[in-house]
């Protein structure tokens, strides 16, 4: 069963968890009886490894435990010692461990921290070479930088917090910033050989680098191409120079146009192009104007960004102060809608509130973002969600690394990572993650993925009783269907899904 939003707030897929297999992650799990009518044997962690009575086992490979199977393991309160459900897995019990391991065996009723040994990673380029004014993103503008010594610190901060997060596998790579485009093709690339030594990093793996036109010159793409990046995501924001202008960009629409076409040369079907609507003073004709231009130009990726007047933003301050008139919001959902039908129109399908793709050209990603899982930032004010067992972790923590690159870097050189703030995320805080996240898009949450945070309570139980969550059913917001599938409602003119920030979109490190 699924449960699912209507177009209203958007619409992407969801993968199921992913599973610990292939000959490279093979590893032998013994067994030792404990009494009771309990079995022992001996198995190995591939894909599809699964204990008698066919309960599948997930573990990190290469990490060994002891379990109990039968009579004995359910009488006891005994549990997996990295796993915060309080002994509620009746049925089996892991009773000695060395590493991560999780048994998924009808856990307790809020279990949210099944171990993943897959992780994505998102490394942060803090710099700019200017203020936009509309960006409330950490950056810092400086006379030169020091990228030798911030490099180290990347690579020593990446491996740090790789082995803390005991990540076997790294499924995907995104370069946020700042503007990542400005540091030099030996930083990417040092970064990805430093995740290559501590966890496997598959060679076909999504590797997507932020860039802006004005540092994406041909020779500067095929170094990063050169580096290990396979994907280009390009803040071209407009093609009309006076709304670059506005917007304090440092590139013009020639050079936007420029830089789009050298980067499908190097990365064809694998460019994406990020636009801003919404803009003070914009008018309805010329965002259309300036999407039928994009999509004269883009590839097989697109990402639409409503305009954020955020706080302490030059252009918040003129909205604020008058200077400059804040755009209604009966227009703001005209523009989105046309934007959806025009999209759809040239082959692109919406698979999340702000993100287009036609010809299988989805973001792994950011995909993985919106599953909720697993994932590592590293570099100043980047942000993470992971278990760190490394630290004797045993729940979901939200960790956030310390934003000014001087002081980031300190910190790294003392303690091999540089973050400030970390909070441990409760079952309801991670619920609601999934929900926030999954309901942006197409399939919204499935009963498989939301299983794996909550395996007693059911979507049908959590959604199906009267309350808030039947109103929006019965109002056509919200869908609860014995599959994650169906067809897609109209959208409430009033009622239109805000399309994202443009200052803080659904970019896993940038949250």
């Amino acid at each position: 069963s699924g449960l699912r939003c209507g177009a209203e707030v958007g619409l992407g897929a969801l993968r199921s968890r992913p599973r610990t297999g292939g000959a490279r992650d093979s590893r032998s799990l013994r067994a030792r009886e404990r009494g009771g009518g309990g079995t022992r044997g001996r198995l190995h962690v591939g894909s599809g490894a699964r204990l008698r009575g066919g309960v599948p086992l997930v573990a990190a490979a290469g990490w060994y435990c002891w379990y109990s199977w039968g009579a004995a393991a359910t009488r006891t309160s005994g549990c997996c010692r990295l796993c915060a459900c309080k002994g509620q897995h009746p049925g089996v019990r892991l009773v000695g461990i060395r590493g991560p391991c999780a048994v998924r065996a009808e856990p307790g009723p809020f279990c949210g921290t099944a171990v993943c040994p897959t992780d994505t990673l998102c490394p942060q380029w803090p710099y700019c070479r200017k203020h936009c004014s509309y960006c409330s993103f950490n950056k810092y503008v400086v006379p030169a930088v020091d990228e030798a010594a911030v490099r180290a610190c990347l690579v020593r901060e990446a491996q740090t917090l790789l082995r803390l997060g005991h990540v076997r596998s790294v499924t995907s790579v995104f370069f946020g910033g700042g503007t990542p485009s400005l540091a030099a093709p030996r930083t990417i690339a040092a970064v990805l050989e430093a995740a290559a030594e501590v966890a496997y990093l598959p060679a076909g793996a999504e590797v997507t680098l932020e860039a802006n036109p004005g540092s994406a010159d041909p020779a500067r793409l095929s170094g990063f191409r050169a580096a290990g990046v396979n994907r280009l995501s390009l803040g071209v924001q407009s093609l009309d120079d006076a709304e670059l202008r506005l917007l304090g960009r440092e590139h013009t629409a020639a050079e936007a146009r420029a830089a789009v076409e050298a980067a499908r040369q190097l990365f064809p079907g694998r460019t994406s192009l990020d636009l801003i609507f919404g803009l003070p003073g914009q008018s309805h004709e010329a965002w259309a104007r300036g999407l039928e231009a994009a999509l004269g130009l883009c590839d097989d990726h697109l990402a639409l960004y409503q305009l954020t007047l955020e706080r302490g933003t030059a252009l918040e301050a003129q909205v604020r102060r008058g200077a400059l008139p804040e755009p209604p919001e009966e227009l703001l959902a005209d523009m989105y809608l046309s934007a959806r039908t025009a999209l759809a129109a040239a082959g692109f399908h919406q698979y999340e509130v702000s993100n287009f793709a036609r010809k299988g050209a989805r973001s792994t990603h950011n995909l993985s973002y919106w599953r909720a899982e697993q994932y590592v930032g590293v570099g100043p004010g980047a942000h993470g969600r992971f278990v760190p067992w490394g630290e004797g972790g045993r729940q979901r923590e939200a960790r956030v690394q310390t934003p000014h690159p001087d002081a980031w870097m300190r910190e790294v050189r003392s303690c091999g990572h540089g973050t400030r703030r970390r909070a441990a995320l409760s079952p309801l805080d991670q619920l609601q993650e999934v929900l926030a996240l999954g309901l942006r898009t197409d399939e919204g949450v499935t009963q498989q993925r939301w299983g794996l945070f909550s395996p007693r309570l059911s979507l049908e139980a959590a959604f199906g009783a009267p309350g808030e969550a039947r109103e929006l059913q019965e109002r056509g917001w919200l869908r609860l269907n014995g599959r994650a599938e169906g067809a897609e409602p109209g959208v409430p003119r009033r009622a239109a899904p805000h399309a994202g920030s443009a200052a803080g979109r659904c970019r896993s490190a940038r949250r």
